[in-house]
């Protein structure tokens, strides 16, 4: 074991002598991230207008590399935060009463980029009310989920399928590379018990394909002629030979035609389905208010998917988020996505494209024989002046406000803006959390000026301590501020009862009679660090009205003590530091995919 261990300090010492540059680069990279979480300003770039309908409204995310969820209003400022044990995974929504659902990443398990594996409900004070897997046995959610008027919960989740599976169903040996294949499928869950839930209803892709590859294996037909199906041997560049095959990333739901709207990224299309069907009619071709069972609706994006037009008739190009525009807001039934433009014809650019399925009054869809589904071009579409300087190669969404502007999150800048119709800017704001430079947003979700407000009281900031030496003591702040209406008074104190480790103090801990405006308190903190190395000790302070026991809010708190292997060899110390971090690039690595 020693001569084993002596091996390796010298395979480290050689490569570190190799690439002590790069090393030093990466580290003194690291070191500024870590100082930029630490010293962000809480003013961010933002360019508001007095018409901005996010002048009461406000907007609720969850940063892909962060474990808390935000609500913030126009301004920037954090009107509450949801701590949470998982990065998402990786949509939330607001349920309303100060309650979210949030998709959840549980860990590494198979899969491509948006990888879940569960869902949690969460109220305002932070306490988890449902806590729903699906992860086990092939089967793993992922991307988005879609809360419905019943207080059931859409998810969409792979499920695996052998090699020999998907020859037999007709795919091309050449296009498999692996073992498996991992096509779609969407399941309703209704929440049963604190971590249970019953299956009452499931669409699987895999009951709707078709094949003109071997006439010899199943679901073969020709693939013109059936729109309505799925060709199993539709592959395109972007996804190659990932088992990943469709990469669904977003389920939207019609209640008044109770149908399901989901986002094909590898198809460039976007799919309507029938939800008013029974499970065992969405397995097959009739059936539900459509007559079509779990057949297709309705397509739109890329008609060369189903062979009736080519290259040149996409329109869509990785798209995320459709969502068809809510009651109320012009565009109402109108279907909405955001159009990432990775190798559109002309360059890649990013637009967000509004169009007017061919429906009628009872959700039937019209397709003249032998052609592409309409229409034939987006009703309204929004791009930069030029439209290269906005390019979002992934992630990202769009959501159609009340008075006509349209709210779009550039998902990898944590940009967040409103635009016109006219396609001016009217408000934007940069996300911070949980770093500048990894500030990157699935998508947003929109609350409006309606919405209740539960909270008078608002937090302000995070505590992050690395390589804090045990028994040290170290110093941090937050902020805490009333934002209550015009003359309200709020009595505030700090709670850490929470918090099982270090010895805390804070300056001041309560305070009494603070108004709006009064402004900001600073609270100065001290912590004297567990008597551990290498540990990670970790929770949430709770800020606490006193009037109001359930109007709280939270301050997240990390603390990392080193590692003890030769703290005074400068060599094995610089070597530790760049250890430590490999997890995390890891992991940002495996978020990007």
């Amino acid at each position: 074991m020693y001569l084993f261990i002596e091996q390796k300090k010298a395979i480290i010492i050689r490569y570190y002598r190799k690439y002590r540059l790069i090393i030093v680069a990466i580290i003194l990279m690291v070191c500024t991230m870590s100082f930029t979480q630490i010293s962000t300003p809480r003013n961010i770039p933002r360019n508001i207008h007095r018409s901005s309908s996010l002048a009461t409204g406000q907007i609720l995310f969850s940063p892909m590399v962060s474990s808390v969820t935000y609500l913030i209003d126009r301004n920037g400022n954090v009107n509450h935060t949801w701590p949470s044990g998982y990065f998402p995974g990786e949509a939330v929504y607001w349920l309303g009463d100060g309650t979210i659902l949030r998709a959840i990443r549980v860990g590494v398990s198979p899969g491509a980029g948006g990888v879940g594996g569960g869902v949690q409900k969460i109220q305002w004070d932070g306490s988890i009310t449902w806590d729903f897997r699906y992860n086990t046995n092939g089967y793993l959610s992922h991307h988005d989920i879609e809360p419905l008027p019943n207080g059931n919960v859409l998810m969409i989740a792979w499920e695996t399928k052998t090699s020999a599976e998907a020859v037999a169903a007709g795919r091309n040996p050449s296009t498999i590379s692996g073992n498996t294949l991992m096509p779609d499928h969407i399941i309703e869950v209704r929440p049963t018990g604190p971590t249970s839930g019953d299956i009452v209803w499931e669409w699987h892709v895999w009951d709707h394909l078709i094949q003109d590859y071997d006439s010899s294996k199943a679901n073969y037909g020709i693939v013109a002629d059936h729109p309505e199906l799925v060709d199993i041997n539709y592959v395109t560049a972007s996804a190659g030979l990932s088992s990943d095959w469709l990469h669904c990333n977003s389920v939207d739901y019609h209640e008044a035609f109770d149908q399901i709207l989901i986002s094909v990224h590898n198809f460039n299309e976007i799919w309507v389905i029938d939800h008013s069907t029974t499970s065992q009619q969405a397995a097959g071709h009739t059936g539900g208010n459509s007559g079509k069972g779990g057949d297709i609706l309705y397509r739109w994006g890329n008609p060369l998917a189903y062979q009736q037009g080519s290259s040149s008739d996409q329109q869509l190009f990785s798209q995320h988020d459709a969502t068809w525009i809510a009651p109320g807001c012009p565009g109402d039934g109108n279907i909405l996505m955001f159009n990432n433009g990775a190798d559109r014809p002309g360059g890649s650019y990013s637009s967000v494209d509004e169009i007017v399925p061919p429906v009628n009054a009872t959700g039937h869809y019209t397709l003249e024989p032998g052609s592409a589904y309409g229409p034939a071009s987006p009703l309204w579409s929004y791009t930069a002046d030029p439209p290269s300087s906005f390019y979002a190669s992934y992630i990202s969404g769009a959501h159609r406000l009340p008075d006509g502007n349209t709210l779009i999150c550039d998902g990898p800048a944590g940009r967040f803006f409103e635009v016109t119709p006219e396609k001016e800017t009217m408000w934007q704001y940069i996300n911070p959390y949980p770093l500048m430079s990894l500030n990157n947003v699935f998508k947003i979700c929109y609350i409006p000026a309606d919405a209740p407000e539960a909270s008078n009281l608002d937090c302000t900031g995070s505590l992050s301590w690395t390589n804090v030496h045990p028994g040290e003591t170290v110093t941090g702040s937050f902020q805490v501020k009333n934002i209550g209406g015009s003359g309200s008074l709020l009595n505030w104190a700090v709670n850490v009862s929470s918090v099982d480790w270090g010895t805390w103090s804070f300056t001041p801990e309560s305070e009494e009679n603070l108004s709006p405006e009064d402004g900001f308190v600073m609270v100065q903190v001290s912590v004297v660090a567990p008597d551990q190395k290498n540990s990670k000790f970790e929770g949430y302070i709770q800020v606490v009205n006193q009037d109001d026991p359930n109007d709280f809010d939270v301050v997240p708190i990390l603390l990392k003590t080193p590692m003890s292997l030769r703290q005074n060899a400068p060599v094995f110390s610089l070597v530790q530091h760049l250890l430590s971090f490999f997890p995390f690039f890891s992991m940002i690595y495996r978020l990007l995919q």
